[in-house]
């Protein structure tokens, strides 16, 4: 079955529990995300704390209309399988897509057709998926935009892409002393020896990985609109906070930890304004053909 959505001249080489395709040039971001999400122990702790609550539940849920029953679905960044773990259901064909192979060895493990690829550059026929899934992945990834192309080019007519997790530029843009603070956080989590990671070697490779979540980057419901819509999509973007679920379709941003009230309060922004939210969750669904290519 893995054979008939694959790109003409495609073959798949067979891993410890995963697939790999070829995968062309390299970055420091990449061997950084290949690296950290590869190493089966930290994956593991990243797959029991991160993405697994209700609130992240209830969201998914809602935006999806249900679980993965019956779909096929293309998960890009999937790392260990946090996604499906908690969404749940019985899909018709689950992809997972990373570099890392110590995560995709552990998604495989789950439920998931696992394959090393680059999320920018898949091997997968186009308009296969009921439902691309990219969470908390966009902002490890160099090129952004090419990957939301790319997870755009494998929707079905009528299809669903959704994105969660990324940073919003407006609220992750400190200033001052905020930004002092920032620029600090490794040397203060190693003070106050609280964080998630249990190492200063684990710490460094997992802010490595964070290519795109720092003061002046990120994403914005506008960088959505623009790369979406003229490929044929319906677009909505929801503000929210990580301790909200479905109502933040609702137009609520949910509470923000102290700390990040704080960041956007010395950056002289309102912290319960949606641009002050910490993530962007979007829900495109294909409405039109995909446009030919030049």
């Amino acid at each position: 079955m893995l054979n008939d959505i694959l790109l003409p001249d495609v073959v798949l080489r067979q891993s410890e529990g995963y697939w790999e395709s070829d995968l062309h040039g390299n970055s420091e971001g990449r061997s950084a995300n290949a690296f950290y999400f590869g190493n089966r122990e930290w994956a593991q702790e990243y797959f029991d704390a991160c993405h697994r609550d209700a609130h992240f539940k209830s969201r998914w849920l809602a935006a999806a209309g249900g679980d993965w029953t019956g779909k096929v679905v293309v998960d890009l960044g999937c790392g260990p399988g946090n996604v499906f773990a908690t969404v749940g259901g019985k899909p018709r064909m689950l992809l997972g897509v990373d570099v890392a192979g110590g995560s995709l060895a552990l998604a495989s493990r789950i439920g998931y057709t696992a394959v090393l690829a680059d999320a920018a550059q898949t091997p997968f026929r186009s308009g296969i998926a009921d439902i691309v899934a990219i969470n908390a992945s966009l902002h490890h990834c160099d090129d952004m935009a090419a990957v939301l192309r790319e997870g755009a080019r494998l929707v079905r007519p009528n299809g669903l892409l959704i994105t969660d997790h990324d940073p919003q530029l407006t609220a992750w843009d400190y200033k001052g002393v905020a930004k002092l603070l920032w620029d600090a956080r490794l040397w203060i989590y190693r003070w106050i020896r609280h964080g998630f990671h249990k190492s200063d070697t684990q710490q460094t490779w997992g802010l490595r990985t964070e290519i795109h979540h720092k003061p002046g980057d990120g994403v914005t419901p506008e960088f959505f609109r623009a790369t979406l819509e003229p490929l044929g999509f319906e677009v909505d973007v929801h503000a929210h906070n990580h301790q909200i679920g479905a109502d933040a379709f609702k137009g609520e941003v949910g509470p923000a930890q102290w700390k990040y009230r704080l960041g956007n309060l010395l950056s002289g922004r309102d912290p319960k304004a949606p641009a002050s939210a910490l993530s962007l969750m979007c829900i495109a669904r294909r409405t039109a053909p995909a446009p030919e290519l030049p």
